[in-house]
């Protein structure tokens, strides 16, 4: 009965409503009651709400700036000596509440009870209370990159003692680590083992948009496919009628519609088609426990049943969906808005929850050329729409926009990269003086992207994934399926095999996961322990950071003089 009561509130918690600028990538949230854990001896192990803290280094090119504390949850109830340590980064989110990634209820806690292991989940940098500073200026964000990102999880397996028993024995080397990864983190887990191999010994990675794409029009590609068509054909009516008069340059027109949604206020056209992608972004929150009550198919039943009769296929036509989908945002959608957006913006008063957000707040709330706003200018911590937004401008893109033109749109035409990327220089002055072009071409060469090839990754996709075209099974990639990197594919949506009690509702899911757990156990078998193999590098300030090497034995105890000389040998 739990179980069940955990999806309804799960539910609940996927009716947030996304970013107006860009969407996120995140994972299922789903909240975790407190329970007593033991360990498999039946000693009482703390809660796995307990936040452990770890001395990160600020800057990983600069030890010398010094340290900062890393939040990190950890379950140790299936832990036996000699098994595995799984790390994972929930990614550009707050972790708290994400506890359900280190128990058996996800794919994480499956490995570690199949594998007899640890489940550890680290906050990632600048995101939650992790912060290397105690603000989030561009200044401080410099210091935001994958790199840097990178280099937290393997300083943190190198140098960690863990609060278990035995927890200062167990760095790689000692014993196997396994990092985890889903949706951007998927992607971090990519970038890791590529760009520092030898450290983790295998890699799941679910969701992983590993190839990083700034003119993403891919995201709408399944949504389109998979939603239902007598819906896609009223939305694309309502689109292909906002572009035509926006080509047309009938201002009038384009007036009345935006007036149908209560938004007549907005002054700039590209802000009321941002508002229409907010129903198709809750296409990213379903999931197999989800259902007709749903916010997404909620929105589309507003269009397309009336009077207790459902539309073809063809829809209800331009007339209908137009005053029907006003209609959803004027007696439903407000009700799921005001408080969310209110909240992440923190631009419009409580008071106004509580009135109406319509049609004065619309400028305030969902506009975004006022650059003096706060959610343009509120630079404290735990803000990860800032820090998100921050990593998207200047290395991830993933600017989601119309497709091509020849192509069917649900999503208006009149959004292009060009209209996120202004909103760089919005949220970072400082930093741009102009939009940026984001270099994704350059982190793709850098971290390899589609061209990923690293023994011991499992690669798991959903076909109903709207992020799935910047994972390995992106449509027309065919990138090969092997047994040292196999490439999976369920019928599930973002991230669903990460959750074990989708893989009950969804029997194509629960082939992923036992393929995933049966890698795992195979790869493990394989490894051994051993002396750990390192270089070290001395920098300027005598500290000793280290690089995988691969090719000879470090001793395990060596003073200052004897680290010079073997790293000069």
């Amino acid at each position: 009965m739990w179980a069940l009561t955990l999806l309804l509130l799960a539910g609940v918690a996927r009716a947030a409503i996304p970013d107006a600028m860009l969407r996120m990538q995140s994972l299922p949230k789903i909240p975790v009651p407190e329970r007593s854990i033991t360990s498999p001896n039946g000693t009482a192990l703390p809660n796995i709400t307990t936040i452990y803290y770890f001395d990160q280094l600020i800057d990983h090119n600069n030890p010398g700036l010094g340290t900062f504390q890393q939040r990190y949850w950890m379950n140790w109830e299936f832990y036996e000596p000699g098994g595995p340590i799984v790390l994972m980064t929930p990614g550009e989110v707050n972790a708290d509440s994400y506890g359900i990634y280190i128990t058996n209820d996800s794919i994480n806690g499956l490995i570690a009870q199949q594998q007899n292991g640890a489940a550890i989940l680290i906050e990632h940098r600048f995101f939650g209370y992790s912060n290397p500073y105690d603000n989030l200026t561009s200044q401080s964000l410099t210091l935001l990159t994958i790199q840097q990102a990178i280099d937290d999880l393997v300083y943190f397996a190198t140098t960690v003692d863990l609060p278990m028993s035995g927890g200062d024995a167990v760095k790689p080397g000692q014993a196997p680590w396994i990092l985890v990864g889903g949706s951007y983190s998927g992607a971090l887990t990519s970038y890791t083992m590529v760009n520092k191999p030898g450290i983790f010994w295998a890699g799941y990675l679910s969701s992983a948009t590993v190839e990083t794409i700034t003119d993403f029009y891919e995201y709408f590609t399944p949504i389109l496919k998979y939603m239902p068509q007598n819906c896609s054909s009223d939305v694309q009516a309502v689109i292909a009628y906002l572009d035509e008069m926006y080509a047309a340059n009938d201002t009038a027109g384009i007036q009345t519609l935006q007036e149908a949604f209560a938004l007549g206020s907005l002054s700039h056209v590209g802000d009321f088609a941002t508002a229409l992608e907010y129903n198709l972004w809750d296409w990213q929150s379903l999931q197999p426990d989800v259902g007709p009550g749903s916010l997404f198919y909620q929105f589309c039943d507003a269009l397309e049943v009336k009077d207790g009769v459902n539309a073809g296929p063809d829809g209800w036509g331009l007339d209908n969906a137009i005053n029907s989908w006003g209609s959803f945002w004027n007696t439903t959608y407000y009700s799921y808005i005001k408080p969310v957006r209110i909240k992440m913006l923190s631009t419009c008063s409580w008071d106004v929850m509580l009135s109406a957000l319509p049609d004065g707040e619309a400028r305030t709330c969902i506009g975004s050329f006022d650059p003096t706003i706060a959610y343009w200018t509120n630079v404290t911590v735990d803000n990860p729409v800032r820090s998100w937004f921050w990593m998207v401008c200047n290395q991830i893109g993933f600017y989601q926009v119309s497709p091509p033109e020849g192509q069917p749109a649900i999503v208006s035409r009149i959004i292009q990269p060009s209209f996120v990327e202004r909103q760089c220089v919005n949220m970072f002055p400082q930093a741009f003086a102009s939009p940026p072009e984001t270099p994704t071409a350059e982190t793709n060469a850098m971290y390899a992207g589609w061209n990923v090839d690293v023994p011991r990754l499992f690669f798991a996709n959903g076909l109903r994934d709207p992020w799935r075209g910047g994972t390995v099974s992106a449509d027309g990639l065919n990138k090969p399926n092997t047994t040292s990197m196999p490439i999976y594919i369920s019928d599930g949506f973002h991230t669903s095999d990460m959750i074990t009690y989708n893989g009950i509702l969804d029997p194509t899911i629960a082939v992923v996961q036992e393929a995933g757990l049966m890698y795992m156990k195979k790869w493990l078998a394989e490894w051994k322990p051993s002396r750990v193999y390192w270089t070290l590098q001395l920098t300027r300030n005598s500290s000793v950071s280290v690089t995988n090497c691969g090719t000879r034995i470090m001793p395990e105890t060596l003073d200052l003089e004897e680290m010079q000389k073997f790293a000069s040998s």
